[in-house]
């Protein structure tokens, strides 16, 4: 089988354009692919088999000219392209582009999004729980663009406040930690117990594990004053 190459993409791209009333051509300009119907504004196609930051560069070159900009790609199988695929149709549809594919074995096109205005819809949800972990978060012990590794939530400063008090008080019950760390939950997350720090020694008291003993050297940095 030989390799595939982008004008692969052309004659299925051309014939579905054509089954829909337009006139199509390649390489017309700097456009891939134009196509015209009637006296409506021309709809132009990039190829590309597979998704880059220069197709995207090159759609924008070609909204100068056109509203109706479509990137069409070689589709593949398999879910790490199809996650590629939601997120590329996302950037598509932000940017006012239309997305394709084209799948080479039979010559399948889908549309995945048409060009348009972009109007994303906020989710009050996911602001609300920004809010609330920027309002609990102590300091700013984070550096911005650090990976998510031993990334420093509330969450986090909180088991800490915890581990604190046990690691100078000792064994102690939940409501008394909760009180002492003010932290409402504490009960719950030693139970939860998320980052291995906490052992129940009876019923509602809770101890500090080796782990947690070690986490408490961590405390300066991570409940400081940013």
């Amino acid at each position: 089988m030989s390799k595939p190459r982008e004008t692969d993409l052309y004659p299925p791209i051309k014939g579905y354009l054509e089954a829909q009333g337009y006139v199509v051509k390649a390489e017309v300009g700097a456009a891939d692919v134009v196509a015209v119907r009637g006296a409506e504004p021309p709809v132009l196609v990039e190829l590309k088999l597979g998704f880059s930051l220069t197709l995207f560069h090159q759609c924008l070159e070609r909204l100068k000219i056109s509203d109706d900009v479509y990137m069409a790609v070689a589709r593949q199988p398999g879910k790490r392209f199809a996650k590629t695929l939601k997120g590329n149709v996302a950037l598509a549809r932000r940017l006012g582009m239309g997305l394709i594919t084209v799948r080479l074995s039979d010559g399948l096109v889908e549309v995945h999004c048409d060009p348009g205005p972009y109007a994303p819809r906020k989710s009050a949800k996911r602001q609300a729980r920004l809010l609330r972990e920027f309002a609990r978060r102590q300091g700013d012990p984070n550096e911005g663009g650090q990976t998510r590794a031993g990334l420093v939530t509330a969450y986090r400063q909180d088991a800490l406040k915890c581990a604190l008090y046990l690691f100078e008080v000792g064994a102690s019950k939940g409501a008394d930690v909760a009180r002492a760390a003010a932290v409402p939950r504490a009960t719950t997350m030693m139970r939860d117990d998320h980052y291995g720090w906490f052992e129940k020694v009876e019923k509602g008291v809770y101890g500090l594990t080796p782990a947690g003993a070690q986490a408490v050297a961590t405390a300066e940095r991570v409940l400081g004053a940013g």
